[in-house]
């Protein structure tokens, strides 16, 4: 990542090299980005050194263009100097994050679908380049094909485009700008690593929901192979969409070199499709290592696990992380050419439980810290279970905590995966019973007889 070969190889002994990270997310919306909401913003030295002080050397970092770029052209380095300055002093790695979802400034005239948004793009990762010609590796662009799709297809982000008409208008503003910033970046910092950053899916369906499996899969690769003119037959089911809508000019672009790929993976990031919807967490889930082994033999390129988590209690978060870095370990036996571990945001996020279309400076329980409401962190079992990872500590050492609601439902399909754990209820302190409501009668007739343990008008959460 930015270093000598050697520094991409896996740890020997344990096989994996744990990353950490920091959320960002501007909310354009409210003006505010997850780094203020968390309160990283003021308490960065110690989130950083609290980090650091594990043995952990590489993190994804975020550089705020939203505020660094206050206006057009006027340039505020003020504490990115700060903050990667005192990594560089530390040791680090820093993976640089340059956007992340919506964070670019509010003079933009349309976000990513505004004219202004290539060369202002440009603009700044040309002046980060030039003013940290040291820096060691790069996200030019966090997600593109996730974020433009919720933004440009979905309606989710702005600018709330839909279809495959609005997710084309976003890609032809961003790609160019995107491959012309890479061009750049090779130019001027010839020795870091270009880390490209996007979701890592995987969808599966039966009857009627088969045939959407089949465009979705295709649609999970097409920005990153349009930015690496990678496989662009037009009679690819997605493609062939994209070019309806008017992207023949994506298949004009300079390739981007791309020097590792990063594959965000969550629960959520397999569906499946029936004849009814689709579900995710799909209830047939193909693993993690399976997923990976997709995208290594696509793309022939080293990668890194560069985000994951899951919502739930400390408790959860610890069996979650066993999990995953037992698929990890499985893909690594099966020849995937993995090179980190993240587990993503270090500090609790805020709000992405509206995915942004509220502010309310909500917790969001996903962090290796807890963010409490005077924005104190807080450790918890997961804490002490993630720093024995990043100490080496064997996956079969760290605790297989029985699953609590919600996701004990949300996860079922993966617990064949877990059957040969030693299972154990989770510390006293980390349960949480289930929650009982009273709930009114909807109508006068006799209630039907009890659940044992259960009253007859209550409904137990």
């Amino acid at each position: 990542m930015g270093v000598p070969e050697r520094d991409l190889q896996p740890l020997p002994g344990n096989g994996r090299t744990v990353v950490a990270g920091f959320e960002s997310t501007y909310v354009p919306a409210f003006g505010v980005d997850a780094l203020e909401l968390t309160h990283h913003a003021r308490r960065w030295p110690e989130d950083l050194d609290a980090v650091l002080d594990t043995g952990v050397r590489h993190l994804r970092y975020p550089l705020r263009w939203h505020r660094i770029e206050p206006e057009p052209g006027r340039f505020d380095w003020a504490e990115t100097d700060a903050v990667l300055g005192h990594l560089r002093e530390r040791g680090a790695v820093p993976i640089v994050d340059l956007v992340h979802h919506t964070s670019y400034p509010d003079w933009l005239s349309d976000g990513f679908r505004g004219r202004d948004f290539g060369p202002a793009f440009l603009r700044f990762a040309e002046a980060v380049a030039t003013r940290y010609p040291w820096l060691p590796a790069y996200t030019l662009f966090n997600e593109p094909f996730a974020t433009l799709f919720l933004a440009g297809h979905q309606g989710l982000w702005p600018p709330y485009d839909t279809g495959d008409d609005g997710f084309v208008r976003l890609l032809r503003s961003v790609l160019p700008a995107l491959a012309e910033a890479a061009a750049c970046w090779r130019d001027l910092l010839p020795g870091a690593h270009h880390v490209w950053v996007d979701t890592a899916e995987h969808h599966t369906g039966v009857g009627p929901g088969l045939d959407h499996a089949i465009l979705c899969n295709d649609r999970r690769h097409v920005v990153l192979d349009l930015a690496l003119g990678h496989d662009l037959d037009p009679e690819r089911p997605y493609l062939r969409q994209l070019l309806q809508a008017g992207g023949e000019p994506l298949l004009a672009l300079p390739p981007v070199q791309v020097d590792v790929l990063g594959l965000d993976y969550y629960s959520h990031s397999e569906w499946y499709y029936d004849e009814v919807s689709g579900h995710a967490p799909s209830p047939h889930p193909v693993g993690f290592a399976a997923v990976a082994e997709v995208y290594g033999r696509r793309y022939g390129l080293p990668m890194m696990l560069t985000e994951t988590n899951v919502r739930g209690l400390p408790s959860d978060r610890v069996s979650w992380l066993r999990h995953m870095l037992e698929e990890y370990e499985a893909a690594l036996a099966r020849g995937v050419p993995l090179h980190g571990f993240c587990w993503f945001p270090h500090v609790s996020s805020c709000d992405w439980d509206s995915l942004l279309a509220l502010c309310r400076g909500r917790a969001d329980p996903v962090g290796v810290v807890d963010l409490l409401d005077d924005g104190a962190r807080e450790r918890t079992v997961f804490t002490d279970a993630w720093e024995a990872a990043v100490a080496g500590a064997p996956v079969t050492d760290l605790p297989a905590y029985r699953f609590q609601a919600p996701c004990d439902a949300e996860l079922a399909g993966l617990l064949p995966r877990m059957a040969h754990w030693p299972w154990q209820d989770a510390p006293p302190a980390e349960r949480v019973p289930p929650m009982d409501l009273d709930v009114a009668p909807t109508d006068p007739q006799p209630d039907p007889a009890p659940m044992a343990g259960v009253g007859s008008r209550r409904r137990q959460l």
